[in-house]
């Protein structure tokens, strides 16, 4: 199965779900709808789209990262920062971090590969999930994330963001690169 809307009803949330919870705690976001997007080079194909980085626009890039102790986290970035694992583990207190594998994704986040974001903490914040943000995106006016699925993409302020966290229960660091 792939990560787009397609095959959204066998999460254990819908991207649908999320965008009705959205509505219903009155989070304001634009969505824009496209081909199912796999990597930072195919999101770049569409980001025309969107708000550019120079005024404001916020394009990221997500991880999932797991030590060896077990310890999950979900790292935001600027999509062109180049992360080293081995600093990011001594910086963020974890043993050799590494990338999770998909079945370990959707056990722990809910979602499938290529849909990776930080409203999957949704699911994340009953699992443990760590959430860590690259602190370059505190001046974004605009952010640009997956709900679950792949191939739409929502647009929210920073503001909006960290409402959701909030809501849900979500303690994230800030962390510089």
């Amino acid at each position: 199965m792939d990560a787009s809307s397609n095959f959204q009803s066998s999460l254990p949330i819908s991207s649908d779900s999320l965008l009705a919870q959205l509505d219903k705690w009155r989070i304001n976001y634009k969505r824009y709808d496209h081909n199912p997007l796999q990597t930072v080079e195919d999101a770049k194909e569409i980001q025309d789209k969107f708000l550019p980085t120079q005024e404001g626009g916020g394009h990221i890039k997500n991880l999932y990262l797991r030590d060896k102790k077990k310890k999950n986290v979900l790292l935001i970035a600027e999509q062109d920062t180049n992360i080293d694992l081995k600093a990011l583990s001594k910086a963020i207190g974890c043993g050799n971090l590494s990338f999770g594998s998909p079945e370990r994704l959707m056990q722990n986040l809910g979602i499938r590969p290529g849909a990776v974001t930080p409203l999957s903490m949704i699911n994340g914040v009953q699992n443990n999930v760590s959430l860590f943000m690259d602190s370059s995106l505190r001046n974004c006016s605009k952010i640009y994330v997956h709900p679950l699925v792949n191939d739409r993409t929502l647009e929210m302020s920073l503001v909006e963001l960290k409402r959701f966290l909030g809501i849900i229960g979500v303690d994230f660091d800030w962390i510089d690169f």
